[in-house]
């Protein structure tokens, strides 16, 4: 896992992907990333994807060097968790270890993953933040918005951080995106009159989706 945040913006730097992503808020000790990007594929797929991190996820935020070692149990209680086998090539003894990057608070399968914890550097502080992924259907397929709002102690700068968690936070989704084939901006879907006259609602947009999780769904 990266340890010093001088490495995160190196690596975020390096392997950012061109997702549409935001510092969104922030405060004395607290901020709000969000990303967002759509994808081909339909919200089954996407959900399924999403509980394994070990397809998409980036090796070099790991603290085994492996994110085949990432495993996420998609319930109230599951754990989003990384495994750190033995290393037979070390002269000394090296014993299997493990690490909880965040606890599951709400999985609502094709439509919400929510997560608690401190990713990255964040691990460290007494602050904590919030995960929220929310996918929607739109013409082009499924919408996925990446929210993460952190708040608490920390031994850092605010806008400094803040910057860094979102670039790595751009990356995690965009190797999901790239994985689940990504496609431009979704085109909002003329509104169809239905039997009355009256226009049909459009599809999800990333207004839809942000309010979505201000209520939970």
């Amino acid at each position: 896992m990266i340890r010093s945040l001088a490495a995160v913006f190196a690596c975020a730097a390096i392997f950012a992907q061109p997702v549409s992503a935001e510092v969104v808020a922030t405060g004395d000790s607290s901020f709000v990333t969000r990303d967002t990007a759509v994808v081909s594929a339909d919200t089954k797929a996407v959900w399924l994807a999403l509980i394994s991190p070990g397809r998409w996820w980036n090796s070099a935020h790991t603290w085994s060097g492996d994110a085949a070692n990432l495993t996420l149990t998609p319930q109230a209680g599951g754990c989003f968790c990384e495994t750190i086998p033995e290393d037979p090539s070390n002269d000394r003894v090296t014993l299997e270890g493990s690490v909880e990057h965040m606890r599951v608070i709400q999985a609502f399968p094709e439509k919400v993953l929510r997560m608690r914890g401190g990713l990255g550097p964040l691990q460290s502080e007494a602050a904590t933040g919030v995960l929220t992924i929310v996918m929607s259907e739109v013409d082009e397929g499924t919408l996925i918005v990446w929210e993460y709002a952190v708040g608490g102690p920390m031994r850092y700068e605010t806008p400094v951080i803040s910057r860094a968690v979102d670039g790595v936070m751009s990356q995690q989704l965009g190797g999901l995106a790239d994985l689940l084939g990504r496609v431009d901006a979704p085109r909002a879907r003329p509104a169809e009159p239905d039997a009355d006259g009256a226009d049909s609602a459009p599809e999800a947009s990333v207004e839809d989706a942000i309010d979505a999780m201000g209520r939970g769904e």
